[in-house]
């Protein structure tokens, strides 16, 4: 996203993400598909994959870090493995759980990557997947049809500050800020999230 562009943003709550981690499990489970290993791709897989080891009963839970988006729906480089994956799975079945699928890029990187470390299967598996990507996942809790940001529970510091940082001319005061965030994104921060977002986003904002 450029600087100064609005998007609109899909919120999603913390009720909506073990929604989708139990429809995922029982995807899973109803394809007969027994994973040994679930692999949350990071950061966004982390909760997802907990609650689906949960549901399925796995109890090796590895992760791989994937970097491709900057915070604030800015594009980063081109998609690779940058934290590799912190264990062996060769002959493991293995259930590759992310947050979300938007272009593809980072299923499409971490296909030759578990490749090489000789897994006996390997499914993945995402909470919303866009119908734009280049590479579809196997279980998908939600198609997202119109694109849209979509703003996790773990990610709105992040996000939410960089949507701030980004607004040109940058809001003066608190009021301002919450006003734009709907305007621009269609967000709506209660006083608290707005705290949080300002204080660890190190953004001072007047009172008004």
């Amino acid at each position: 996203m450029s600087r100064g562009q609005s998007l609109p943003v899909h919120a999603i709550t913390v009720e909506e993400v073990i929604a989708g981690a139990d429809r995922l499990a029982r995807m899973v489970r109803s394809s007969g598909y027994q994973p040994d290993t679930v692999i949350a791709v990071a950061r966004g897989g982390f909760m997802p994959a907990r609650f689906i080891c949960d549901f399925l009963g796995v109890s090796r839970l590895l992760s791989v870090k994937v970097q491709h988006y900057a915070a604030g729906a800015h594009a980063g480089t081109e998609a690779r493995v940058t934290v590799p994956l912190g264990g062996p799975i060769e002959g493991e079945h293995v259930l590759v759980v992310d947050d979300v699928n938007d272009s593809g890029k980072t299923l499409q990187a971490l296909g030759p990557y578990l490749d090489d470390l000789r897994p006996a299967s390997v499914r993945t598996a995402v909470l919303h997947e866009k119908q734009v990507t280049a590479c579809p996942a196997d279980f998908v809790a939600e198609t997202i049809e119109r694109w849209r940001w979509m703003l996790y529970p773990w990610a709105v510091v992040e996000d939410v500050g960089q949507f701030l940082r980004d607004m040109q001319p940058a809001p003066a005061t608190r009021e301002e800020a919450v006003s734009r965030l709907n305007a621009e994104h269609g967000l709506e921060l209660d006083d608290t999230e707005l705290d949080r977002v300002l204080f660890f986003g190190g953004i001072r904002l007047d009172q008004g």
